[in-house]
């Protein structure tokens, strides 16, 4: 199975158009067994890694999940890091930008949500909701802000935001975090046939929304803040990563070489104890095993 992570990965890059990354690999469905044994071998392996990540607390890690509705954040999330210890990880969800959250900086919440040393977050949408839902819905012209801050072109405006956010990752590599972005680029059509069967089944009703449906009519000014999103914030200590979403269990295995990748290059270590403190590890154990034996209930 050849697969090169590289081939998705964005480090920056001017005029950025999505229509040049796949939203499939269109690969045979027989294949399907195979690609799901490599998902299981990597879920092992990143769960490893995870574990020593938190015994060591040196690096902590920020995944940053964003895509179209329908494209598969809480299926990939469930079905790639399911079987961390939960005590490692931290699911966080971004919604559209409550009045709270407006009457802040744009990244003060993004603060809260930073995970410890040690531990992974996964922010189910994020910060770029800034430039996404509040671009195409044009809800920064509404912020109760000094004229200066809004006084200006919709470009200048969200070139400012994307300079924030540069600033906002580099900051957030300067001080011990990993971040790995990843968009899911699913496509106007797999995404109506989703939409569809959540009508149809009805054990899927609740998953769907009319607002899904007016956010679709909004599909090319979506693609278009992407694209410029994508190709303004992406940096070679925080890279992007355009995976297709058509077709889930390749997604699943591709966002889990994605994780893997970064996890092995942390290359986080047990932590090794001191020659005194191993001694009294040694003093214990003596005494565990040559004291009194504990009483077992019948």
């Amino acid at each position: 199975m050849g697969i090169d992570i590289r081939d998705f990965m964005v480090t920056g890059e001017k005029n950025l158009k999505l229509e040049k990354f796949p939203t499939s690999l269109k690969l045979d469905s027989e294949l399907r067994p195979e690609y799901e044994q490599r998902l299981e071998a990597n879920k092992a392996r990143i769960e490893a890694l995870q574990d020593r990540l938190y015994a060591e607390a040196r690096e902590s890690l920020v995944i940053v999940l964003q895509a179209m509705d329908a494209a598969g954040k809480d299926s990939t999330i469930r079905h790639v890091l399911g079987g961390i210890n939960p005590t490692g990880i931290d699911v966080r969800s971004f919604k559209q930008p409550t009045s709270v959250d407006r009457a802040h900086g744009f990244l003060w919440r993004s603060f809260g949500a930073l995970p410890e040393r040690g531990k992974i977050a996964v922010f189910n949408r994020s910060y770029y909701e800034e430039s996404l839902v509040v671009r195409v819905h044009g809800l920064w012209r509404d912020y109760q802000l000094p004229c200066r801050c809004t006084d200006m072109s919709e470009r200048r405006y969200f070139q400012e935001r994307f300079e924030d956010i540069r600033g906002f990752e580099r900051y957030l590599w300067r001080t011990g975090n990993r971040i790995v972005k990843i968009f899911l680029n699913v496509s106007a059509d797999k995404q109506r046939e989703r939409f569809l069967e959540r009508i149809d089944d009805e054990s899927k009703n609740w998953k769907f929304s009319e607002s899904d449906l007016s956010e679709r009519m909004e599909w090319d000014e979506y693609q278009k803040a992407y694209e410029e999103m994508i190709g303004a914030t992406a940096t070679e200590h925080a890279p992007w990563f355009v995976i297709p979403a058509d077709q889930k269990w390749v997604t699943r295995v591709l966002v889990s070489e994605v994780l893997l990748d970064v996890l092995e290059k942390i290359d986080p270590r047990y932590p090794e104890l001191p020659h005194e403190a191993r001694e009294r590890l040694s003093t214990c154990r003596e005494a565990l095993t040559d004291g009194p034996a504990a009483e077992v209930d019948d």
